[in-house]
């Protein structure tokens, strides 16, 4: 073990405040992730449907949630980022050594590696939907533009 290792897992015996906020940290990290898949698979289901329905009236709904669900996404992401620091941090003193203790370490690998997946695989999912959306916006008659923005 390094210094550092050697420092912050005294540190986390030593406080144990410190290790229910790294340990609610690692929770709400997992769930944004969850956040960024399940708002994706939501709106492409809303997609589906606005396309085989075909009307304005869906078009609009879409892009309405669509603007909505955005804000969640972009929520998510950033707890996904801002939140993997401190994770990234105390990762070996808090989450490695628990797995490895339980002989657990292919299982935690195996996990960040879909986790990691699924947020490039939703990052370009929304990438790739938002072209939809500036056609379907672009689809529109001005007057439902206006309505949509107001």
């Amino acid at each position: 073990m390094n210094d550092l290792t050697i420092f912050l897992s005294h540190l986390l015996r030593e406080s144990p405040g410190l290790g229910v906020v790294v340990m609610m940290n690692n929770y709400f990290h997992d769930m944004a992730t969850g956040l960024l898949v399940g708002s994706g698979f939501a709106l492409h289901a809303i997609l589906r449907i606005q396309a085989t329905m075909n009307t304005t009236q869906a078009t609009i709904f879409f892009l309405k949630t669509n603007s909505r669900m955005k804000k969640l996404f972009r929520f998510a992401l950033w707890w996904v980022i801002l939140g993997g620091v401190p994770r990234t941090i105390f990762y070996t003193s808090f989450e490695w050594s628990s797995a490895a203790d339980k002989l657990q370490v292919p299982a935690l690998a195996v996990k960040h590696v879909m986790m990691f997946t699924a947020v490039v695989w939703g990052i370009y999912a929304w990438r790739r939907m938002q072209v939809k959306v500036d056609l379907l916006r672009a689809s529109l008659p001005a007057e439902m533009l206006d309505e949509l923005d107001g």
